[in-house]
């Protein structure tokens, strides 16, 4: 990497927001696969749970020297303690790729609010250009009280500048009026909507600057600042290690196995079709290779990855099922 001592001013920044299983990491690929040739793009991706999937499954896609820079920011709302897991993820990142612009990926159990917030601080504000907020959805989901009594979830909405209709390929013939009276209930009629399917929508939607307010409704997850993130420590003499997770209403867990163990591509497809869950995402190293794995309630989806430093798998679930340890330790066909 060239040596620039540039002050950093005005990156083009989006959010890229929406709830579990919308499609962001779906729709930031695609974005990544056509962004413009030369330009080095940054991605910071929080996850609800603690392991940390996401920076796998982008990065064995992408590779800094291609231009494509990833720092996650795993264990819940990247905004709490004061933004400072986000500051420091987030200060790493700019100074490391110097980028043509900046993707913000919040979990789908985050406050993007607090996010923007932060964004808009003083110590960001020449840093970021703060473009449009990108919230996706799935108009299906506007049926289900679980969804439209979430706070998270009407924020994610409220704070949008585009709202992305995902998944348009599923809806049925009433959905897409249902999310224009969804939106004028809230007071949203006059934002623009864009229906699209597998998360393909032209990047010209994330130029221009947002219309958001940064007041944000402060939380607090009761989270442990000093303690270390599971995604970082070192994995055990046993060869793997379990986390779990809990807030707004959902569970995780999540696994990190060394890359000492190998899996069988097979078996894992299989116990990944029975798991009933919110999302699940995952990385294996299989003896056909490395694999990343994306489990919705509507279809589990499998891409090959060049490489991975170690298997892992997060699974978030209205609760949390005590035989999943057993039926993926079961998939171990070898350790090295």
């Amino acid at each position: 990497m060239p040596s620039d001592n540039r002050q950093l001013s005005a990156v083009p920044t989006n959010i890229i927001t929406g709830f579990l299983g919308v499609g962001k990491t779906s729709t930031i690929r695609h974005l990544l696969r056509h962004r413009p040739a030369g330009e080095r793009w940054a991605v910071l991706v929080n996850e609800f749970g603690e392991i940390g999937i996401d920076g796998s499954l982008f990065t064995g896609e992408h590779r800094e020297e291609q231009g494509v820079f990833i720092r996650e920011v795993p264990g819940g709302c990247m905004c709490c303690a004061a933004g400072l897991p986000m500051q420091v993820a987030l200060n790493q990142l700019l100074t490391l790729a110097r980028p043509d612009r900046l993707l913000i990926e919040p979990t789908g159990l985050g406050h993007p609010k607090e996010v923007l917030e932060v964004l808009s601080s003083n110590f960001y504000r020449d840093v970021v250009d703060l473009q449009r907020i990108l919230t996706l959805v799935d108009a299906r989901k506007l049926s289900d009280t679980r969804y439209t009594e979430h706070d998270t979830f009407n924020q994610q909405l409220d704070i949008a500048d585009v709202i992305v209709a995902n998944k348009r390929d599923l809806y049925e013939a009433a959905d897409p009026a249902r999310l224009s009276a969804y939106a004028e209930q809230r007071g949203l009629a006059s934002k623009q909507v864009v229906f699209t399917q597998n998360g393909e929508i032209d990047a010209a939607l994330l130029e221009g600057g947002t219309m958001a307010t940064t007041v944000a409704a402060h939380h607090h997850h009761g989270h442990d600042e000093q303690r270390p993130l599971v995604s970082e420590v070192p994995i055990p003499e046993c060869g793997y290690l379990k986390a779990q997770n809990a807030g707004e209403g959902y569970e995780s867990v999540g696994w990190r196995f060394s890359p000492s163990f190998v899996f069988d591509r097979e078996k894992l497809f299989a116990v990944f079709t029975g798991i009933v869950a919110e999302r699940m995402k995952a990385v294996f190293i299989t003896h056909n290779g490395v694999f990343g794995y994306n489990l919705t309630q509507d279809a589990l989806s499998e891409i090959e990855l060049d490489d991975c430093l170690e298997s892992r798998i997060e699974i978030i679930a209205d609760k949390i099922n005590g035989d999943w340890d057993a039926q993926i330790m079961a998939c171990v066909s070898a350790r090295q």
